[in-house]
């Protein structure tokens, strides 16, 4: 019998924890990641987006309050948590070994990836632009990057910034994605921007959005998730 490994992974934007509307508050989304029991999470928006872009999620909070550590590298600024407003969170059994590497990505406005190898799979964190024809081309590097990177299990995650299902995605066959409901607005959500894609040798178990009433309000995203299982 093959053994196999299950992961749990997630992705939230979480609107520099202001909310919908605001105020400031990191604990709400620090709660709501805590709720989602995973093991990695790729956060976005984890910076405030101007001058010296200092972290919004406060790092000492993090391990405390859900048991997760940022994975570390390079980021923005120095007082940034994030790179271009993104981390990714692991279980720190997790965090041995394993290495996250930059992607820069085209488009109109300043954008990047975050690569993250772990021994079993690689996960790509992503933030997209704004314009489909930016998004594809984003999307176009980073499965070419992701061949020289290294595991032939691949999941790209996060805030795509794409409504359709398929549209705007022809770059990542033949990965497919993971069903989910709608993620954005979070007060009444009708747009599917958080997605989870995976390769084909990728079982996906049970999946969904985490609509509680402190998601609701700790973000304008909720936060998806999916459990995943790797042959070795």
């Amino acid at each position: 019998m093959t053994p196999t490994q299950s992961l749990r992974i997630a992705s939230y934007n979480l609107h520099k924890c202001r909310g919908v509307t605001g105020p400031h508050a990191p604990e709400r989304n620090l709660e709501v990641i805590a709720g989602l029991d995973a093991d990695i999470v790729a956060l976005q928006e984890v910076d405030y987006r101007y001058g010296a872009r200092p972290e919004a999620l406060p790092r000492k909070l993090i391990h405390e309050t859900t048991g997760l550590l940022p994975v570390p590298f390079l980021g923005t600024g120095e007082n940034s948590l994030g790179w271009h407003g993104q981390t990714i969170l692991v279980r720190p059994e997790l965090a041995d070994g394993a290495v996250i590497r930059r992607l820069p990505l085209p488009g109109v406005e300043p954008r990047g990836a975050l690569a993250l190898r772990l021994k079993a799979m690689t996960v790509i964190a992503v933030h997209l632009g704004l314009m489909r024809s930016s998004r594809r081309a984003q999307l176009s590097r980073i499965i070419g990057q992701a061949e020289r990177i290294g595991n032939r299990e691949l999941v790209v995650v996060g805030d795509f910034n794409e409504w359709h299902d398929s549209r705007g995605l022809e770059a990542l066959s033949p990965l497919r994605p993971v069903t989910l409901g709608p993620s954005w607005p979070a007060p009444f959500p009708r747009l599917r921007y958080d997605k989870i894609i995976v390769s084909p040798g990728i079982e996906v178990g049970e999946s969904g959005v985490l609509n509680s009433p402190v998601a609701r309000i700790a973000s304008d995203h909720l936060p998806v998730w999916a459990d995943l299982s790797l042959r070795h």
